[in-house]
């Protein structure tokens, strides 16, 4: 693995544009990044296992510096279910760290990954700062305050409201939760039915209405949500 201090320019203000690190002080995100070596992934390998311990080989607290990663994990009927997709600038692996528990899914690359990797030891010495402590604490909050949205939506929502606020959410960077929205979700249809738990004919059933009703359109790999406040309505 080579050092952080190699990121291009790019990558860095993949990092800056994620709201969480960009909120940490300039000496919280220096100290970050001081402490991670940089992890070359090709497409389909994986950077962790479900189940794997706290001391596994690679282990660490990781900042996605290039390429897209996926959490994922398998039902008990071998189906896999896509619990989201992580973008360039996102930090995410801090659970085990803390609670010394196993992964709890599988990480795998979706393309060429450039991975940065804080080791426990570091993770805990940083951790040792108050005010480093604290924003993974925000950082915690914010994960459980999705988990709380998708319980509801799996509770209380019919499956037309579920797809449209999940589109609503991938809009906003799935695991980054920008506040500004992009105009395209650019994910196989495949990949958004894992997400959801639906077969791939029943997600284009819903697809296709909203479609019809002039709120997206469907292209290769991609949806364009043409009006975000009728999706908004439809996410109700």
């Amino acid at each position: 693995m080579a050092s952080a201090s190699y990121l291009r320019a790019a990558q860095r203000s993949a990092f800056l544009a994620n709201p969480w690190f960009a909120s940490l002080t300039r000496a919280q995100r220096d100290a970050l990044l001081g402490a991670a070596e940089v992890l070359h992934l090709r497409r389909g390998e994986m950077l962790f296992r479900q189940g794997d311990p706290v001391g596994a080989a690679g282990s660490g607290f990781y900042g996605l510096a290039a390429g897209l990663l996926k959490a994922s994990t398998l039902r008990g009927d071998g189906r896999e279910a896509i619990l989201a997709v992580l973008e360039p600038g996102n930090w995410f692996g801090e659970i085990t760290l803390i609670d010394g528990e196993p992964r709890t899914h599988d990480a795998t690359a979706l393309s060429a990954v450039d991975v940065l990797v804080v080791p426990p030891a570091a993770f805990i010495q940083l951790m040792r700062d108050a005010a480093f402590a604290n924003a993974m604490a925000r950082l915690l909050a914010g994960r459980v305050r999705v988990l709380y949205g998708l319980a509801e939506d799996n509770t209380l929502r019919d499956l037309r409201a579920r797809v449209a606020r999940r589109l609503l959410t991938l809009a906003r960077g799935d695991a980054t939760q920008s506040p500004r929205a992009r105009p395209r979700v650019t994910l196989p249809q495949e990949a958004l039915a894992m997400m959801l738990g639906v077969t791939r004919q029943t997600l284009s059933l819903q697809l296709n209405a909203l479609a019809g009703e002039g709120v997206i359109r469907l292209g290769y790999r991609r949806v364009d949500i043409l009006d975000a406040e009728a999706l908004a309505q439809r996410a109700r």
